[in-house]
């Protein structure tokens, strides 16, 4: 082989060791355990034939692949090459290649689950090989031989008493896990050979740079603050089990099946024992059914678990990374969770938040159980803040009401557009024309605003009474009678909206039917070689596959292509034009996101939810200044209004 200079392109995939479980603590933590190892290094160099070095049997890597891997002039390729950028990173400290704390810069990286992702196909390797009809499938056998040697062992004569598998342990099954490593390589080259006619736009691969800059930056924990809080939690399990315990005398209360057969032989029929069915039991229950029914609910209050995953995702300097997936939503391509997921914590209404923070770490059960009236709510309302700044303080801004700004802008709705534009509450505005009247928060009709509210945010993509029950609106005290009415109230005050929907709807349609090409204003609906595309504003475009013309169980013309549903299964999935809105807006709502993070990449964003960033701020650090920032809508975007507004913090919350 040449020297590094005549690198052009390297297709990676490597095979590991650590003592720590991956699907636990995330790949961050894994590589910098004392006993991570990287066993096996496949690659191609420049799509020549693969190459494996078997560094478990004293194989080292040449140096021109070590420079390489170094160099951003270099492609790096891989399936979920964060794992392998972030676990080579480790090797690189190793050899001294790099500092400590040091990652491998991102740059460069061409990420092949990524390029899979943007195009609406499987996330996994294997699902993504079988889609696509590849000649080099994954090889079936991979799970059995990485739990072998990828994963702590049992102490055997084989293994020589120790705690691993190694490649003397069986020859054999060595041999077969090299060619796995092989083939893993194989397979991911022919992926991105048959997806060369898609390139995913260089915007997008500089928005995944920003996104594993983001994820090595990392965000620190307040590790004391975390320990105090498990602490807390532990004692009020043990309290909250005896108390079942002594209600209902079952041998284990933290069992659904046996709470479940309690209840029914008091007289309670029980479907499920999730939250929102033990919420609508408890509105009519008797004293001793509430008791234990509320008992119940305080022990699976799910959330506190969010303090045994920030513990086993934390790295040795107090930071958690890794906690965003890159492309994680199929369509809308916005960021998933993983280890602690960000987007799905608790909001934190406890006016005295920092009060029972204190109280928390000075470890004063007592005190917490008097003041508040359950221990786990409280824990829960807290979680936010065991995310804290190293230095300074965390500048925490969010778009304003993005997704009505966005559809209201597709759509051309002039009043919304109005009523952005002089700064209005949207709920407010929505309730006014919806009711013909003035509404004004906490003065004239102002208790129309909570049903303003609940239409904006159910009924913005084709919604109905179904949507409005699911938002909650018969518990904030809306009249059933009310509801289609307010369904019929909100589209009447919204006909742009509502010929967005059918516009869209005709136009996929169109794309579908004739294979063919369709604008419709700013948007362009594609359809070409099995795939429908949705290109936004952007220029990046949203992926169906296979779509096609059916009919849904209404008898009606619908369309269908295939894609992960929301069990993360492949299946087919069936769609209509305000559910490609919704597609539509939340892209673009992404999208925005991503230039607003891209304009402040010169600051510490250590992490983003939804529509949130939060970045890690010196003292001088301006809050106007990021919100202004955030509040410029890009070229793609003339005439879309937004807004952005933020807030100061010593600890992470909801202001």
């Amino acid at each position: 082989m040449g020297n590094s200079d005549h690198i052009r392109t390297m297709n990676i995939d490597i095979e590991t060791f650590s003592s720590e479980d991956l699907t636990k603590c995330g790949v961050y933590r894994y590589a910098e355990a004392p006993d991570f190892r990287i066993l096996l290094f496949g690659y191609s160099v420049n799509d020549g034939p693969v190459e494996v070095e078997d560094l478990a049997s004293g194989g080292t890597l040449p140096t021109e692949i070590l420079k390489a891997l170094m160099d951003p002039l270099v492609e790096k390729r891989a399936f979920n090459a964060s794992f392998e950028r972030v676990c080579l990173s480790r090797l690189l400290r190793d050899l001294n290649l790099l500092g400590e704390g040091e990652f491998i810069s991102p740059v460069n990286w061409r990420c092949t689950m990524v390029r899979c992702m943007y195009l609406g196909l499987p996330h996994s390797l294997a699902a993504a090989g079988s889609e696509l009809g590849l000649d080099k499938q994954k090889l079936t056998e991979g799970k059995d031989l990485i739990r072998f040697f990828c994963k702590p062992a049992k102490p055997s004569l084989l293994n020589a008493q120790g705690n691993r598998n190694l490649p003397f342990t069986d020859p054999e099954r060595w041999k077969r896990f090299v060619e796995y490593n092989r083939r893993d390589v194989e397979t991911e080259m022919q992926i991105q050979q048959r997806l060369q006619n898609y390139p995913v736009p260089d915007s997008v691969w500089q928005e995944y740079e920003l996104d594993q800059r983001i994820n090595d930056r990392g965000i620190c924990l307040d590790d004391r603050f975390v320990s105090a809080a498990l602490q807390m939690d532990a004692l009020s399990r043990n309290e909250l089990t005896d108390a079942l315990s002594r209600r209902t005398a079952l041998a284990n209360p933290n069992s659904v099946s046996q709470v479940r057969s309690w209840l029914e032989e008091h007289g309670t029929s029980v479907e499920s024992l999730g939250k929102k069915q033990v919420a609508a039991m408890l509105q009519d229950a008797d004293p001793e059914i509430r008791e234990v029914l509320l008992l119940r609910q305080q022990l699976a209050k799910s959330s506190v678990k969010k303090y045994e995953a920030m513990r086993n995702t934390v790295c040795r300097d107090g930071r958690i990374r890794g906690m965003f997936q890159f492309y994680g939503a199929s369509r809308s391509g916005r960021w998933a969770g993983r280890g602690v997921q960000l987007q799905n914590l608790p909001q934190n209404h406890l006016p005295d938040l920092d009060k029972a923070r204190e109280t928390v770490l000075a470890g004063d059960y007592g005190a917490l159980k008097m003041l508040y009236d359950s221990v786990p709510d409280a824990l829960s309302e807290l979680i936010r803040t065991a995310f804290v700044p190293e230095t300074g303080k965390f500048i925490v801004a969010d778009f304003s009401a993005i997704e009505a700004r966005v559809i209201a802008w597709l759509a051309g709705e002039g009043w919304r557009m109005e009523v952005f534009a002089n700064g209005g509450d949207i709920y407010c505005a929505s309730a006014s024309q919806m009711f013909h009247v003035p509404v004004i928060k906490h003065g004239v009709n102002g208790h129309l605003r909570q049903k303003g509210k609940i239409a904006e945010l159910a009924l913005g993509y084709g919604g109905g009474v179904g949507a409005l029950k699911a938002m909650g609106a018969l518990e904030m005290g809306v009249p059933e009678e009310e509801l289609q009415p307010l369904v019929n109230a909100w589209r009447n005050a919204n006909p742009s909206i509502v010929r967005l929907w059918w516009d869209v709807d005709r136009a996929v349609k169109t794309a579908i039917r004739e294979k063919t090409s369709v604008r419709l204003g700013n948007l362009q609906f594609i359809c070409r070689s099995g795939m429908l595309f949705i290109k936004l504003p952007s220029g990046r475009s949203m992926a169906y596959v296979k779509p096609r013309m059916g009919v849904n169980r209404f008898g009606g013309e619908s369309v269908t292509y295939y894609g992960l549903n929301a069990a993360k299964k492949w299946d087919l999935i069936e769609s209509y034009g305000p559910k490609f809105v919704e597609n539509i807006v939340q892209g673009i709502s992404r999208d925005l996101l991503c230039s607003a993070m891209l304009r402040l990449g010169n600051m510490q964003i250590v992490a983003h939810v939804h529509d949130e960033v939060i970045i890690e701020a010196y003292p001088e650090d301006n809050l106007k200044m990021v919100c202004r920032i955030m509040g410029q809508s890009p070229d793609w975007a003339e005439g879309l209004i937004l807004r952005a507004d933020g807030y100061e913090c010593e600890t992470y919350r909801k202001d």
